[in-house]
Parts: C-alpha cells; sequence; structure tokens
C-alpha cells in the first residue's frame, strides 16, 4: 500500500473536525485542541453546559472566555491552502499543464511552461512532492518549538499554581497564628483584669474599713472632748469662790 502523502497529511492536519473544511479564525483551548472561531462559538451556543463546555475532541471543560486565536496555526493553513490534492489533476489556468513545480521565490505553484517563463526562469523551484516534504519538515519544526513553548508554559503555569498555592497555604496558616495567639492574649487580659479588679476591691474594701475606724476614733476623742469642753465651760460660769473650791477638787 502506498504511503499517504506528505501534502495531504499536511492537508488533513489543518482541518477543523467540527466543520471538516480548512480552518477559519482557528482558536485553541486550554487542551490544546483547535477549531474555527465561528464552529466552536456555535457549538458553544447549542450546549447545555453553560458556561463550561466539554472540548468537541478530548472533553476537557473550558469556558467561551478562554479561547484564544492561534495565529501560527493560520500561517499555516495558508501554506497549505497552496498545495492542490496530490490526488487531483490541477492544471496551470495559462498554460493547461500539470502544476508539477514550486516557485520558492513567489512561493506558487507552477507548471513547466510557467518555469521556462520570464517570470520564474531564474528563480529556484523544486517538484511539488519535494517542496511539499521540505515544508513539511518546516512546518513540523515549527509545530515542534511551538509545543515545547506549549509545555514550558504550562510547566510555569503549573509551577506557578502550585507556588502560589503553597503561599496561599502558609498565609492561612499564619493567621491561624494571629487568631490563636491573639485569642490566648485576651485571655491573658482578662484573667488579668479580673484579677486586678479583684484586688481592687479588696483594697477599697480595706480603705473603707480602716475609714470607718478612724472616723469611729476620731468621734470617740471627739465627743470625749466635747464632753471636757461643756464640763469646763460650766464650771466657768459658777461664783468666783465656788469656782476656786472647783478647781481645788
Amino acid at each position: 500500500m502506498a504511503s499517504t502523502s506528505p501534502v495531504k497529511e499536511l492537508q488533513e492536519a489543518v482541518l477543523c473536525s467540527i466543520c471538516l473544511a480548512y480552518f477559519n479564525d482557528p482558536v485553541i483551548l486550554k487542551c490544546g485542541h483547535n477549531f474555527c472561531r465561528a464552529c466552536i462559538t456555535q457549538y458553544c451556543k447549542g450546549s447545555e453546559t453553560s458556561p463550561h463546555y466539554p472540548c468537541p475532541q478530548c472533553r476537557d471543560p473550558f469556558q467561551e472566555g478562554e479561547l484564544q486565536p492561534n495565529r501560527q496555526l493560520r500561517a499555516v493553513v495558508e501554506i497549505a491552502k497552496k498545495f492542490p490534492d496530490p490526488t487531483g489533476k490541477e492544471a496551470c489556468e495559462k498554460h493547461e499543464e500539470l502544476l508539477k513545480l514550486f516557485c520558492e521565490v513567489d512561493q506558487t505553484l507552477i507548471c513547466v511552461v510557467c518555469r521556462e517563463s520570464s517570470c520564474h526562469k531564474d528563480h529556484p523551484v523544486l517538484p511539488l512532492e519535494e517542496a511539499a516534504v521540505d515544508s513539511q519538515e518546516q512546518i513540523q519544526s515549527r509545530l515542534e518549538s511551538w509545543k515545547k513553548e506549549r509545555d514550558e508554559i504550562l510547566s510555569d503555569k503549573s509551577s506557578g499554581e502550585n507556588t502560589s498555592q503553597e503561599l496561599l497555604e502558609q498565609l492561612e496558616t499564619e493567621r491561624q497564628k494571629i487568631v490563636s495567639e491573639f485569642q490566648r492574649l485576651r485571655q491573658f487580659l482578662d484573667e488579668q483584669e479580673r484579677l486586678l479588679l479583684a484586688q481592687l476591691e479588696e483594697l477599697n474594701k480595706e480603705i473603707e474599713k480602716r475609714r470607718d475606724e478612724y472616723v469611729g476614733k476620731l468621734s470617740e476623742e471627739l465627743s470625749s472632748l466635747s464632753s471636757l469642753i461643756s464640763e469646763m465651760e460650766q464650771k466657768c460660769q459658777l461664783p468666783v469662790s465656788e469656782f476656786l473650791q472647783v478647781r481645788r477638787c
């Protein structure tokens, strides 16, 4: 069985799995699959799983806002469009000869008559199949480079998410420590407040007790002194002879 033509493989690689035509304004999902923007937008509108939709190819969930334009794939599609179907019989419109050659300068298919014309005579040309192989190798190289870049981005994204998660967990641990420490401090301050208030209450009672004792003692002394003063005032009212006699007693 003959192997599949490189051109055929290239053309099949740039077909949208929804409309089965060349990608038109291709967009890429986070899972890595590509679709025409119009096709995937219509697919989302007809889905009942809004706002999360399953990828039509791998079923990984995505959101419509995550669609990213794939400019590299768009360039590859334009290259693929330049080649006819290798099983077809496409002919030169001007000379009606089969398009068997590819002009590397003008990046277009030409026939053997075009090759000898002034437009292409000094241009390097390649047989169609060889040009297709070269283009496929270039595209494959680009694809490998883009895939590597994509893997690096995904790795950085994963690493960044892991780092962020670790930081969030550390912050949560610190938050719990702070909450716990302030709870302990509040408990300690409440106990200290109760202790100091109790001490102040005891001191207040002691001061009131001593005040009452002191006031009582002063009251007794004042009463005694008042009695003595009253007695002396009465004696001072006596006649002189009686006063002198009382004084000798």
